[in-house]
Protein backbone atom coordinates (compact mmCIF):
# COMPACT_ATOMS: atom_id res chain seq x y z
CA UNK A 1 0.00 0.00 0.00
CA UNK A 2 1.79 3.21 -1.28
CA UNK A 3 1.47 6.17 1.57
CA UNK A 4 2.67 9.72 2.24
CA UNK A 5 4.05 11.32 4.58
CA UNK A 6 4.30 15.15 5.20
CA UNK A 7 7.23 16.97 7.30
CA UNK A 8 8.47 20.35 7.20
CA UNK A 9 5.47 22.71 8.09
CA UNK A 10 5.62 25.46 10.79
CA UNK A 11 5.71 29.20 11.59
CA UNK A 12 7.12 31.49 9.89
CA UNK A 13 7.49 35.48 9.44
CA UNK A 14 7.57 36.64 5.85
CA UNK A 15 9.98 36.92 3.96
CA UNK A 16 11.36 33.71 5.44
CA UNK A 17 11.41 30.17 3.74
CA UNK A 18 10.54 26.59 4.46
CA UNK A 19 11.27 23.29 3.05
CA UNK A 20 8.37 20.82 3.21
CA UNK A 21 9.62 17.36 2.96
CA UNK A 22 7.11 14.07 1.39
CA UNK A 23 8.47 10.70 1.99
CA UNK A 24 6.60 8.32 -0.57
CA UNK A 25 6.70 4.39 0.96
CA UNK A 26 5.07 0.94 -0.66
CA UNK A 27 6.06 1.70 -4.11
CA UNK A 28 6.37 -1.82 -6.36
CA UNK A 29 8.62 0.49 -8.67
CA UNK A 30 10.01 3.66 -9.33
CA UNK A 31 8.13 5.48 -11.48
CA UNK A 32 5.80 7.79 -10.10
CA UNK A 33 4.25 11.37 -10.11
CA UNK A 34 4.31 13.61 -7.10
CA UNK A 35 2.78 16.54 -6.26
CA UNK A 36 2.64 19.25 -4.16
CA UNK A 37 -0.57 21.14 -3.57
CA UNK A 38 -2.32 23.47 -1.32
CA UNK A 39 -5.95 24.49 0.22
CA UNK A 40 -7.09 27.86 -0.75
CA UNK A 41 -10.73 29.52 -0.39
CA UNK A 42 -11.26 28.34 -3.85
CA UNK A 43 -10.44 25.05 -3.38
CA UNK A 44 -7.07 22.76 -3.73
CA UNK A 45 -4.47 24.20 -6.21
CA UNK A 46 -1.42 22.47 -7.33
CA UNK A 47 1.76 24.48 -6.66
CA UNK A 48 4.48 21.86 -8.63
CA UNK A 49 5.34 18.31 -9.33
CA UNK A 50 8.13 15.85 -9.90
CA UNK A 51 8.27 12.33 -11.69
CA UNK A 52 11.01 9.76 -10.14
CA UNK A 53 13.05 10.24 -13.54
CA UNK A 54 13.77 14.19 -12.35
CA UNK A 55 11.17 16.33 -14.46
CA UNK A 56 9.38 19.16 -13.02
CA UNK A 57 6.50 20.92 -13.37
CA UNK A 58 5.70 24.03 -11.40
CA UNK A 59 2.35 26.17 -11.87
CA UNK A 60 3.14 29.71 -13.07
CA UNK A 61 2.48 31.43 -9.21
CA UNK A 62 5.36 29.06 -8.28
CA UNK A 63 8.08 29.64 -10.15
CA UNK A 64 10.93 31.36 -9.00
CA UNK A 65 9.73 31.23 -4.86
CA UNK A 66 8.96 27.36 -5.15
CA UNK A 67 11.15 24.56 -6.00
CA UNK A 68 10.59 20.77 -5.70
CA UNK A 69 13.28 18.45 -5.50
CA UNK A 70 14.53 15.06 -5.01
CA UNK A 71 16.44 13.72 -2.34
CA UNK A 72 19.84 13.00 -3.89
CA UNK A 73 20.08 9.82 -2.25
CA UNK A 74 16.26 9.14 -1.99
CA UNK A 75 13.75 9.12 -4.98
CA UNK A 76 10.99 8.36 -2.85
CA UNK A 77 11.94 11.81 -1.07
CA UNK A 78 10.44 14.56 -2.87
CA UNK A 79 10.95 18.41 -1.03
CA UNK A 80 8.87 21.50 -1.66
CA UNK A 81 11.43 24.56 -0.90
CA UNK A 82 9.47 27.71 -0.09
CA UNK A 83 11.15 31.41 -0.14
CA UNK A 84 10.05 34.60 0.33
CA UNK A 85 7.21 32.98 2.01
CA UNK A 86 3.91 35.83 2.10
CA UNK A 87 1.25 35.17 4.17
CA UNK A 88 -1.28 34.33 1.73
CA UNK A 89 1.20 30.96 1.18
CA UNK A 90 -0.99 30.03 4.57
CA UNK A 91 -2.45 27.02 4.08
CA UNK A 92 -2.55 23.03 4.60
CA UNK A 93 0.12 21.78 2.80
CA UNK A 94 -0.38 18.65 0.97
CA UNK A 95 2.07 15.83 -1.03
CA UNK A 96 -0.11 13.35 -3.55
CA UNK A 97 1.10 10.92 -5.91
CA UNK A 98 0.16 8.47 -9.19
CA UNK A 99 2.60 5.51 -8.49
CA UNK A 100 2.30 4.91 -12.21
CA UNK A 101 1.74 8.14 -13.87
CA UNK A 102 4.88 8.44 -16.83
CA UNK A 103 7.44 11.09 -17.18
CA UNK A 104 5.14 12.60 -19.85
CA UNK A 105 1.99 12.60 -18.07
CA UNK A 106 3.41 14.11 -15.17
CA UNK A 107 4.97 16.84 -16.96
CA UNK A 108 1.37 18.01 -18.19
CA UNK A 109 -0.72 16.55 -15.08
CA UNK A 110 1.19 16.62 -12.40
CA UNK A 111 -0.29 19.37 -10.40
CA UNK A 112 -3.74 18.43 -11.01
CA UNK A 113 -5.59 16.78 -8.08
CA UNK A 114 -7.84 14.63 -10.15
CA UNK A 115 -5.07 13.05 -11.60
CA UNK A 116 -3.24 12.13 -8.05
CA UNK A 117 -4.68 9.20 -6.15
CA UNK A 118 -2.72 8.27 -3.40
CA UNK A 119 -2.76 11.65 -0.96
CA UNK A 120 -0.56 12.72 2.83
CA UNK A 121 -2.37 13.80 5.47
CA UNK A 122 -0.98 17.44 5.26
CA UNK A 123 1.18 20.21 6.99
CA UNK A 124 0.22 23.33 8.05
CA UNK A 125 1.93 26.58 6.95
CA UNK A 126 1.45 29.64 8.65
CA UNK A 127 2.91 32.82 7.48
CA UNK A 128 3.13 35.98 9.59
CA UNK A 129 3.57 39.51 9.05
Amino acid sequence: QVQLVESGGGSVQAGGSLRLSCVISGLEDNNHCLGWFRQTPKGREGIAASHSDGTTLYENFAKGRFTISQDGNDKNTVYLHMDNLKPEDSSMYSCAADPKLSAGWCKLYGTYDTWMNVWGQGTRVTVSS
